[in-house]
């Protein structure tokens, strides 16, 4: 790496559990680095779920190098065996990391990164490539800039990029035009979206934890809200693995989730319909009509809660060369260890940067955008990833192969590998993720 590089700061983009502990790993190791966040705050898509509680306590959830410019900041680490809601991780974690003196005055708020390349290069050209820095598009409330960066650490997410509710993967007919109708993700029913469907009819579609979170709020909401009724769709033929391990569940939380709902169900609080590939949607007056492809219809709802999962968004980088797995969309190293088809997120190891490595020397996608479409992440294994990636940024790259990690058991997971929809609610809530995969209700950045 020449002298001009060796300047450069490293671009973090996103400042999120993952990309703050990518931050905290390169102020331990001195190296200059700028972190870019597009949100007004750090952790913003951890917020937009920030009523929900994750399932993993707080000893999974704080990566070890930010554990320790906080405590020399004075933190007090909270109860590691308490459950905390997102907006706690943000508050009680990520917004004092964020001020720690060494993260700080190099963290940019409301700064979006649009575009990614090699300055002076586009794709097609070789010669000279790898020398050359990176330059980054970001677009501010000032307006647009370029910045230039030794290498890249993408820790965006996913959490931008809902699944469609159509089953094939593209938007139902209809979808675009009943927007109004859908939510995306895991609504507040109970706090600041409780007006939108006390007393309604509500499908929620998926079969995942958000899924799980979603129908058992409304489920309560419904108590104590007459004409609140309330519609479970999912692919899967069958559910019943999909209610996972129940006592059996190393992490108690998350096994009591599928018990809870399975008893709503039973107990015909909850209407469930299986088997529902989604194919269109339809209006009836102010509300929406689910038809799958096979006739049957889900129908009228005044509101639709999609828990389908989330995909990366490739477009930031487009002018860089990538190497993706073209099922899983992941790194082609990466894929065969997270691939949802073979594995559970209790088969998946940890990995670093020789896994996350692209043709494009220097850059490296991280956390949940690293996993693609795989729902398999654990938020443990993101700190592992950032920890290996700056070893090897900083030529330590023994250390960038060794694994330093050690999950705990993961108990049970909400599906089989192979299970089609039901396996993108293996351990990784579907929305992304704390943190996380096996480790939490949400999947962050």
């Amino acid at each position: 790496m020449n002298d001009v590089r060796e300047d450069l700061p490293v671009a973090v983009i996103g400042a999120g559990p993952v990309g703050l502990a990518a931050a905290a790993h390169l102020a331990v190791k001195g190296q200059k680095f700028v972190v870019l966040e597009a949100g007004t705050s750090v952790g913003a898509h951890v917020l937009a779920w920030g009523h929900v509680q994750v399932f993993s306590p707080w000893q999974f959830d704080v990566d070890p190098a930010a554990r320790g410019l906080l405590a020399s900041s004075g933190w007090v680490e909270p109860d590691g065996g308490v459950l905390p809601t997102g907006a706690e991780i943000v508050t009680r974690y990520l917004e004092p990391l964020a001020k720690c003196p060494e993260i700080e005055p190099h963290v940019r708020l409301g700064t979006r990164v649009v575009a990614v390349a090699r300055f002076g290069y586009d794709k097609l050209k070789s010669a000279g490539r790898d020398e050359a820095p990176f330059e980054l598009h970001v677009r501010t409330a000032a307006g647009d800039e370029r910045l230039l960066a030794r290498a890249v650490i993408d820790a965006s997410g996913t959490y931008g990029g809902p699944n469609p509710l159509g089953g094939g993967g593209l938007a139902a007919i209809g979808e675009d035009a009943a927007r109004d109708r859908i939510f995306y993700g895991i609504p507040d029913v109970l706090g600041a979206a409780r007006a939108r469907y006390a007393g309604r009819s509500v499908a929620v579609v998926g079969s995942g934890h958000s899924a799980f979170n979603a129908l058992l709020d409304l489920a309560q909401l419904a108590a104590s809200e007459p004409g609140t009724t309330i519609t479970w769709v999912v692919r899967r033929a069958e559910i019943g693995a999909a209610y996972g391990g129940g006592a059996a569940d190393a992490l108690p939380a998350r096994g009591s989730l599928g018990e809870r709902l399975r008893t709503l169900v039973e107990a015909g609080r909850i209407r469930l319909v299986t088997g529902f590939h989604t194919s269109r949607l339809r209006r009836s007056g102010a509300a929406a009509v689910l038809v799958a492809a096979d006739a049957r219809e889900v129908g009228p709802c005044d509101e639709i809660v999609a828990v389908t999962g989330f995909r990366p968004e490739p477009a930031m980088l487009g002018e860089l060369r990538l190497d993706l797995d073209p099922v899983v969309e992941s790194p082609r190293a990466l894929a065969p260890l997270i691939d949802p088809n073979v594995h559970s997120c209790g088969t998946v190891p940890p990995h670093g940067a020789l896994e996350l490595r692209h043709p494009e020397p220097g850059l490296f996608v991280v956390g949940m955008k690293s996993y693609g479409r795989a729902p398999t992440f654990l938020m443990l294994t993101g700190y592992e990833q950032v920890r290996s990636v700056v070893a090897e940024l900083t030529g330590d790259f023994a250390a960038a192969r060794r694994v330093e990690l050690t999950l705990p058991a993961t108990g049970v997971c909400s599906a089989t590998p192979g299970a089609g929809e039901g396996a993108a609610g293996c351990c990784a809530s579907t929305p992304a993720p704390t943190l996380v995969g096996g480790l939490g209700r949400k999947a962050a950045r």
